[in-house]
């Protein structure tokens, strides 16, 4: 499989970042998800917006055919729900990890949803300090709509992967 041009611009940025050692989750999921105001179905025929949002981060209202909002507005609310998973994650993990690890998680939760990193083999080896290889290993995993392998999902949780090893 040979990447695409959009992924092998990602892998740059972020080998560019790990070079500086420390990965912000808000600047991988933004390059990952990418940036529109306008409400369109992801690969899962999801109504989403701004970077990946599926619901206004603070009414819980679902985003639905027709939604605009302002690159501000999607800031705020990718802001907003980084917040709320860290805090979840931070509930969940109960061992410690690095910084570039929380935003490989980060990103992996913002992506899959709490809920199912609760239920994850990633999330069981983890606190149970299984070899860090292993660990990452489940990354790998998480790359599937509906039982289909997706590309982008796979090049993300390659990258992923690496920023949680580095």
């Amino acid at each position: 499989m040979i990447p695409t041009k959009k992924y092998l611009i990602i892998a740059a940025i972020i080998l560019l970042l790990l070079i500086s050692k420390k990965v912000s989750a808000e600047k991988l999921i933004a390059k990952f998800e990418g940036l529109r105001l306008k409400s369109y179905q992801d690969s899962g025929g999801i109504w989403t917006i701004g970077y990946g949002s599926i619901k206004n981060p603070y009414t819980g209202v679902r985003v639905k055919e027709g939604d605009q909002i302002s690159k501000a507005t999607a800031l705020d609310w990718l802001q907003k729900e980084i917040a709320q998973r860290q805090v979840g994650i931070d509930k969940l993990i109960k061992v410690p990890i690095t910084s570039n690890q929380k935003s490989a998680l980060t990103s992996l939760v913002y992506n899959i949803g709490l809920g199912a990193f609760q239920r994850s083999t990633l999330l069981r080896l983890l606190n149970s300090k299984a070899p860090i290889q292993q660990v990452a290993d489940q990354f790998l995993r998480w790359n599937k709509v509906n039982g289909q392998e997706v590309k982008g999902l796979t090049n993300r949780r390659i990258l992923e992967r690496e920023l949680f090893l580095s």
